[in-house]
């Protein structure tokens, strides 16, 4: 069977860099399964897997614009340490889920200064040009139930377990750390301090793509 729109797909990957450097691997663990033509993965490796069928092989390179988007200046700012509430202990590398104008996004912990912390609402991988070896495990036809949920319900998939979907950043349609939702924490329009401009001047970390 032939990857088509709707279709369940589980593949194994590796992830490098420009640099060649390796980002993710999949085959150390479990697939990833996914809903084809779901916006479940980008779109410069989606594409690419259109039409093939278990047992191929492909190695894709995919481009900043058709990855992770560019990266944008607009979305690194400086808030207020007490813009996270009773959150204890902020450190680098931490992620949350920003409520902003523009609904929620998600940010990451660049740097703690004093009483100032530096968020960036950029994709950790926005900017790079990637590459992906792949494997094509299995091409089945989705449930109705999947469809409609935009996800495969399968343990070990992308994002999901269970059958629940977890907001996750990073890979190639997402990765393994968890993110904290954060009502009105940084980058929210909610905090006294106001948002730096973004490029589309609704504050950095509301900036559309």
């Amino acid at each position: 069977m032939k990857i088509t729109q709707h279709s369940a797909v589980s593949i194994h990957y590796r992830l490098s860099n420009a640099k060649g450097e390796l980002i993710e691997d999949s085959f150390e663990g479990e697939p990833m399964l996914y809903l084809h033509g779901a916006e479940n993965m980008i779109p410069g490796l989606e594409s690419q897997l259109e039409g093939k069928v278990a047992g191929d092989k492909l190695e894709v390179s995919v481009s900043a614009e058709n990855g992770y988007g560019p990266y944008h200046d607009g979305l690194k700012q400086e808030v207020p340490l007490s813009a996270f509430g009773d959150i204890q202990d902020i450190v680098p590398g931490m992620r949350f889920i920003a409520e902003t104008e523009m609904g929620q996004r998600p940010v990451q912990v660049k740097e703690v200064k004093d009483d100032i912390v530096v968020v960036d609402g950029n994709h950790p991988l926005a900017g790079q040009s990637l590459t992906f070896n792949v494997e094509v495990l299995d091409v089945r036809e989705a449930t109705a139930e999947e469809i409609a949920h935009g996800h495969i319900h399968a343990h070990g998939g992308c994002g999901s377990e269970g059958g629940h979907e977890h907001s996750h950043e990073g890979g190639c349609c997402g990765g393994s750390d968890h993110e904290h939702s954060h009502e009105g924490g940084c980058c929210s329009d909610k905090h006294d301090e106001p948002a730096k401009e973004g490029c589309d001047g609704n504050g950095g970390c509301g900036c559309r793509h």
